[in-house]
C-alpha cells in the first residue's frame, strides 16, 4: 500500500540515481531540472547562417540539436571551421591570381575589384560546400 504524504511532508528536491537528475515539486508534480550546457564561443556569421538552414530544410538535424544541447556547441565548431576554411582559400586565391601588395601599388582599383571577385567566389565555396549541405 502506497502512503501518502502531505504537501508540506513532501521535499522540494528529490534526485533520482538512476538517470541522474534532480526534480523540483512544483504543485503536485516534480519536474525534472534541466539546464543547457552553455557556450562561450560566438556562433558567427557562418553559424547563423546554418542555424537557419537547419530550420528551414532540415528541422529534424535542428531538433535534435537544440533538444540534446549541443546546437550552440555545433553552430560555433562549424564557424570556425568555415572561416578557417574561407580563409585559406582565399589566401590561396590571391597567390594563384597574382593579387599582391605590388598590385595594390601600381593599381590599388583593380586590387580592390579582383580581391572582391575572390572574397565573392570563396563565400559561395564556403556556403555551398560547408553551411548549405
Amino acid at each position: 500500500m502506497i502512503e501518502e504524504k502531505s504537501m508540506s511532508e513532501q521535499r522540494k528536491i528529490i534526485h533520482d540515481d538512476n538517470n541522474g537528475l534532480d526534480y523540483v515539486l512544483v504543485g503536485d508534480y516534480y519536474i525534472p531540472m534541466l539546464a543547457l550546457p552553455e557556450e562561450n564561443r560566438p556562433i558567427g556569421y557562418w553559424g547563423i547562417l546554418r542555424k537557419e538552414y537547419l530550420k528551414k530544410h532540415k528541422s529534424g538535424m535542428y531538433s535534435y540539436l537544440l533538444l540534446t544541447g549541443k546546437l550552440d556547441r555545433y553552430l560555433a565548431d562549424l564557424n570556425e571551421q568555415a572561416q578557417e576554411w574561407y580563409e585559406l582559400i582565399e589566401a590561396q586565391m590571391r597567390s594563384a591570381e597574382g593579387v599582391t601588395e605590388k598590385l595594390k601599388a601600381q593599381n590599388p582599383m583593380e586590387w580592390v575589384r579582383q580581391c572582391n571577385n575572390i572574397r565573392n567566389r570563396v563565400q559561395e565555396i564556403v556556403l555551398s560546400e560547408l553551411v548549405y549541405v
